[in-house]
């Protein structure tokens, strides 16, 4: 076995295909659902899905793969993460232990998770919303419903790859809104909230004028829904006053939320737009309005240069998404959810949300659901078998009965740049048996630090110089081995 084998790595090598071939050579286990759960954070969990498969089944599975470079070394992987699972038992959770509910209310609504669809390609019709429900998705922000025509450019869709799987880390979207007739979308939001009593079902709309804004909202009501979502926020609308148009503006803002929030008696949740330089300006608007919660961000105007991506030879600003976003998207969530004035509203939160852990960091900031659109895209519905299992599993494993108890739990973790702690360092430390001695920790402490490693061309080891390291810890971002880490912090002037 390769003991160099990283089981993350290589199980995103694999194409998660559909109706998986190297399942179906498997009769006694699934390790198409196996790999998948190790690419989505639940590696100490994959085991159990090819707990019955003997090695021949492994070995048929291996070659049934159908990767365009080389198979995915299925019993390879396994084994590696058997051994990790074996070195960090005291973290293992019982398949006896009863695994905790993530029921939470929102707005005063119950939802059986926080997992939510986001207003977005992925929710365009009765089908795939129910397909979803049926998958586990706790709700659904219905794709945005207006009053004008849509059309449509072709390509409408471009990303960033980080490598040749078709996994991307940046996506560019120039998709507006509906194209089905408004009365459609509300039967379908109707049936769907008949058929599927239990999910949540809330509708997004957009309006131009102030009766626009008025009638979706009733239309909404009037067929169910258990809120309205106000976007003021869509970046690539093609008609002026509308979507960023209205999100950039605490004025519009303000009069929209007050107009539906004085026709309606669901809750109302405006979702506001990153493209702004202080997101509390609006959000206040929407919130003084009456605004029962809030949601954020939408995708961030950006430029993509491929010309593939195209539309009859000419380009424009498009929105930007997927897990490159993330940051933007919770330092937003932040700045709202510690705002002293806007004490009592709710956050929903949406920004390149894949895994659990994604999700979690949302609800530790503050979030009571969390929307996901970009990573459906790319996986599927069924990524809410490890988006759930993962959180459940975490709340286990830290004895938290509630997921309303994490709501918002980091907040008092963060502070202004003024109050941080500099009079400690911690240093970086190396381990020895891990570093391969590549000396790119050496290569970027000289050109992007503080020259404080030297490396030893003969013996091609590094070593930290005490007196020059800052304690910034550059080397240990760029080890590809995960060899350096932290030592215990001091204080500097014992340095």
């Amino acid at each position: 076995m390769n003991s160099q084998l990283h089981p993350k790595e290589e199980a995103s090598r694999c194409l998660l295909c559909a109706d998986a071939p190297c399942s179906k050579a498997c009769p006694n286990g699934d390790p198409a659902r196996a790999i998948r759960a190790i690419r989505f954070d639940n590696t100490s969990l994959a085991r159990q899905w090819v707990i019955n498969c003997s090695d021949e089944e492994l070995q048929a599975a291996e070659q049934a793969c159908i990767h365009y470079d080389r198979p995915i070394r299925i019993r390879e992987l396994l084994r590696t993460v058997e051994t990790l699972a074996q070195e960090d038992s005291k973290h293992a959770v019982s398949s006896t232990d009863a695994l905790p509910d993530l029921s939470i209310d929102f707005c005063g609504i119950p939802c059986e998770n926080p997992f939510f669809l986001a207003s977005s390609a992925i929710c365009t019709n009765y089908e795939m919303v129910a397909r979803a429900f049926e998958a586990g998705w706790g709700g659904v922000f219905y794709k945005t419903i207006c009053m004008q025509d849509i059309h449509e450019v072709s390509p409408r869709f471009d990303a960033i790859h980080t490598d040749d799987n078709g996994d991307f880390y940046g996506f560019r979207n120039m998709e507006q809104l509906s194209e089905n007739p408004v009365r459609m979308d509300f039967d379908i939001l109707k049936r769907l909230k008949k058929d599927y009593p239990s999910k949540v079902v809330i509708a997004s709309i957009m309006g131009q004028t102030e009766r626009q804004w008025i009638v979706l909202a009733k239309m909404a009501e009037r067929a169910g829904c258990d809120a309205v979502e106000l976007n003021f926020s869509c970046p690539q609308m093609r008609l002026a006053g509308m979507g960023s148009d209205v999100g950039q503006n605490s004025e519009l803002v303000t009069f929209y939320t007050a107009y539906v929030k004085r026709n309606v008696s669901i809750p109302v949740i405006p979702k506001m737009t990153p493209n702004i330089t202080q997101i509390n300006e609006p959000a206040m608007g929407g919130y003084f309005a009456g605004a029962d919660a809030i949601s954020a961000i939408n995708t961030i105007k950006s430029v993509t240069m491929s010309d593939n991506a195209s539309v009859s030879q000419k380009k424009t600003i498009s929105g930007y998404s997927g897990r490159a976003v993330k940051p933007i998207a919770l330092r937003h969530i932040l700045e709202m959810a510690k705002n002293p004035i806007m004490k009592n509203v709710q956050f929903s939160g949406i920004g390149g949300i894949e895994t659990w852990r994604d999700a979690l960091e949302f609800i530790q900031l503050g979030c009571r659901n969390v929307q996901v659109c970009t990573a459906v895209m790319q996986y599927g519905y069924r990524i809410i078998d490890d988006l759930v299992l993962g959180l459940q599993h975490y709340m286990l494993q830290r004895g938290v009965k509630h997921l309303s108890d994490m709501v918002g739990e980091e907040l008092p973790n963060f502070v202004s740049p003024s109050n941080l702690d500099r009079g400690t360092i911690v240093y970086p430390k190396i381990n020895t048996e891990r570093c391969i001695g590549c000396g790119r920790c050496y290569t970027s402490c000289m050109d992007g630090g503080h020259q404080a490693i030297t490396f030893d061309t003969a013996t091609r080891r590094p070593h930290i110089v005490g007196t020059r390291c800052v304690g910034c810890h550059l080397c240990r971002l760029v080890c590809p081995t995960g060899a350096i880490g932290m030592s215990k912090r001091i204080d500097k002037a014992k340095k």
